[in-house]
This record gives structure tokens, C-alpha cells and sequence, in this order.
């Protein structure tokens, strides 16, 4: 049976949090000296964090969960990538992570389109994400659904700057 999405609500928090801290590491913890691993975990994906950004109606969480276990995620709200053309109108796909063991068969893409579908709910409008420079894969992924590169940013985890790049769809 494929993996099930439903969205997030407040009871969700503490999972959304685990799975949250999990995937970025998983994807990205090799990169980064434990410090500023530790000092940025809490503070992006603790549970008081997750619980604002659940409870605020601007923004939506979806979990996807296969025989029970959450083994991915979205999170999708207003814009506030540090972009000169960026309004208060404007959408952002915030994050999306599937753990690498369920990874393929269409999962991220199901996730991908619920989330999108979810930002262009009250009709078309620009929407934008930030992606790692080096990760190739979903560049390409984003560029198929219509995101093009229109600028480049700091990511910062603790003393770490990561080069990440602007995507936008009109």
C-alpha cells in the first residue's frame, strides 16, 4: 500500500518536530560539525516552533505516513526568502523531505502537489522556493513543475552559510 498525505493539525506537533529534525539530518547532517548541527535542530524543528507555525492559518504542515510511521513531510506559507520582488501575496514551499528507505515510487511528487495545490488554493499567484545549490535532483524536479533560479541566499546553521538558491513559479 503507498505511503498515505494528510495535513497536519496541532495533535500533530510533536511528530511533525521528530520527523522534521530526522529527514534534515538524514539529507544534510554530514555537512555541518556537530555544533552547529546541536545549535540549529532545536531552533528550526523544536517542538514549540512547530506547534506556532501549525497553529498560525497562514501556514499548513502534511505528514506522509506509511504502516503507521511519519517518514516525511511539507510545510508550505507565506514567503519570507530575502528576495527584492517577494510580497505578502506570494507563497513558499517552506520544506519537503521524505526519509531516503521511501524515497521513489511518486511519493515526493504526491507531497510536491498537494503542497502546491494547497498555496494556489484561492487561485494562481507566484510561489517560490529556496533550494540547496548542490542538490541537483530537486532543481531539476522544481524546474519541471515551472521554478525558475532568480536568486541566491545564505542558509545559515549555526556558524555554517550553506549557498541556497531562489526559485520562483508565476
Amino acid at each position: 500500500m503507498p505511503p498515505t498525505i494528510r495535513r497536519a493539525t496541532l495533535d500533530d506537533a510533536d511528530a511533525l518536530s521528530r520527523i522534521g529534525a530526522e529527514t534534515f539530518t538524514e539529507t544534510f547532517g554530514h555537512m555541518y560539525p556537530p555544533q552547529d548541527l546541536a545549535a540549529f535542530l532545536p531552533e528550526a524543528y523544536g517542538p514549540e516552533r512547530t506547534r506556532r507555525d501549525l497553529a498560525d492559518p497562514a501556514k499548513a504542515s502534511w505528514l506522509v505516513e506509511a504502516d503507521g510511521v511519519v517518514v516525511g513531510y511539507a510545510t508550505a506559507g507565506p514567503c519570507d526568502l530575502p528576495h527584492a520582488e517577494v510580497t505578502s501575496a506570494c507563497g513558499e514551499l517552506k520544506r519537503l523531505y521524505v526519509l531516503k528507505a521511501h524515497q521513489g515510487g511518486g511519493t515526493g511528487s504526491r507531497l510536491l502537489a498537494e503542497t502546491l495545490g494547497w498555496l494556489e488554493k484561492d487561485g494562481p499567484r507566484p510561489l517560490w522556493i529556496g533550494v540547496w545549490s548542490e542538490n541537483y535532483g530537486a532543481q531539476r524536479l522544481y524546474g519541471r513543475m515551472g521554478f525558475e533560479k532568480v536568486g541566491e541566499y545564505d542558509f545559515v546553521v549555526g556558524e555554517t552559510r550553506d549557498h541556497e538558491f531562489i526559485l520562483r513559479r508565476r
